[in-house]
């Protein structure tokens, strides 16, 4: 089996509709893909309706987190979406996205860079705004040539220029809700050090013992040295070890089914979930 725990659609900040993700990860050979748009479930119904034969959609969503001031993410499967606590927790996150992105932008005009907020709007379209809309802006702009240029300290990276902090969920408390709404919790790339500071791994032994299920390890920003380190840690506190694309579309570079997770991990997710089950294809629409 071929499974890829971590894609996004243009629910959140993908390129790809949801029915598009699920036909391209078909057409890409796997046969597991979970839907992990950022703080929220709004592409399941699309992506169930069009699921192909043959291909099972794990749903789920990436919850933003903060912990002592270094932004991290927390990968959230098989959950109950319309739980209340999970469900308030997302909305209020989803909810501060827009301010936090308009004044991004406010910022970047103040750089004279004619980024316009309807511009941000058109790319994201109905997907939950965030940096990557505003980074694809300034790709457009002729600002940087790619949105990896665009999440430096120049521009959107944490603590850059024009970087604005959100409401993010303290990851302890995500756990809980995670665990409260019957899903099962994996800490996305959690030495993704290009992307910005990273938490000490003290803090994700606090989190095992806290609830946390699993750490993604086979992931594009984790070089070799780095995932054998994180497999080796995970082994001590008695973790899942996950893999997965974290496919956006066209809006990054990494393909479906880049990395996969181990069918027995994925077996064991599907245990220990609750608060919803794997949806098998019967042909799509």
């Amino acid at each position: 089996m071929r499974i890829d725990l971590h894609t996004h659609s243009n629910a959140s900040d993908g390129t790809d509709s949801p029915a598009e993700l699920v036909r391209n990860a078909a057409a890409a050979g796997l046969d597991v893909v979970a839907l992990t748009d950022h703080d929220t479930t709004r592409g399941y119904a699309d992506a169930i309706a069009a699921l192909p034969e043959g291909l099972t959609l794990v749903t789920g969503a990436e919850l933003s987190c903060r912990l002592d001031g270094i932004s991290m993410h927390m990968l959230a499967y098989l959950f109950d979406p319309e739980e209340p606590e999970l469900l308030a927790e997302r909305e209020l996150v989803r909810d501060d996205r827009v301010p936090r992105a308009q004044q991004m932008v406010a910022r970047l005009n103040a750089l004279d860079v004619p980024v316009t907020w309807e511009q941000v709007q058109r790319i994201a379209g109905n997907g939950s705004v965030g940096r990557p809309h505003i980074a694809s802006a300034l790709v457009e702009l002729g600002v940087v040539a790619s949105v990896d240029e665009a999440f430096t300290t120049d521009w959107l990276a944490d603590g850059g220029r024009v970087f604005v902090e959100k409401h993010e969920t303290d990851p302890f408390e995500a756990i809980r809700l995670i665990k409260g709404a019957g899903g099962v919790a994996v800490f996305a790339h959690p030495a993704a050090a290009k992307r910005g500071r990273t938490v000490p791994e003290s803090a994700i032994a606090e989190l095992a013992v806290a609830g946390l299920d699993g750490i993604e390890v086979d992931h594009m920003d984790h070089d070799r040295p780095t995932r054998e380190r994180l497999r080796g840690l995970a082994a001590d506190l008695g973790l899942l070890t996950t893999g997965s694309s974290d496919y956006h579309g066209s809006r990054k570079t990494c393909v479906l089914g880049e990395y996969t997770t181990d069918p027995e991990v994925y077996g064991e997710i599907t245990r220990r979930a609750t608060g919803a089950f794997p949806v098998p294809g019967t042909g799509g629409a």
